[in-house]
């Protein structure tokens, strides 16, 4: 196990969760499922802990019960290379119920806020002078999914 590791409380989705993500993430697999004995609680035979690998990176993912539900105060943030990869996340982990939100932002069906963020933003506004990285903020907040073309239209103004 890492140093440090995500660990994700659902109601009763996780195993769901958990297929989810790894089908979304290239180079992801499920390590473990735990299941719960009879006499537990939650359902007999259920997923209670999960333990996946998400493009190197792991994660825990626990059956807990409704006590406690996922808050944007902790978000995942994707780096996205291209355009086609920026789309490709935003489709698949917002499908199904997800919420579509401003600047990148999602919430999967799961209310796991994730930020769909390309490479290039943290170039643009990096060299960016301030009249240019005004002009991008102002652009990205015109977005729920981030463009790159706009990004850069904006950075490429006189």
């Amino acid at each position: 196990m890492q140093k440090i590791t995500p660990f994700l409380w659902f109601n009763d989705q996780a195993e769901e969760a958990m297929n989810l993500y790894t089908s979304v993430f290239k180079n992801s697999k499920v390590v473990s499922a735990t299941r719960n004995p009879a006499g537990a609680p939650g359902p007999e035979g259920a997923m209670l802990v999960g333990s996946i690998i998400l493009d190197g990176q792991e994660f825990l993912l626990l059956n807990g019960g409704p006590q406690f539900s996922f808050s944007p105060a902790i978000s995942f943030v994707v780096d996205c290379k291209t355009q086609e990869e920026v789309d490709e996340f935003w489709e698949k982990l917002s499908e199904g119920g997800g919420e579509k939100q401003q600047c990148g932002w999602l919430k999967d069906r799961f209310g796991v806020s994730w930020q769909i963020v390309p490479s290039v933003m943290g170039q643009l506004m990096s060299s960016a002078t301030p009249a240019q990285a005004s002009r991008i903020m102002q652009a990205m907040m015109q977005m729920t999914k981030i463009d790159i073309a706009k990004l850069q239209e904006a950075f490429d103004q006189e």
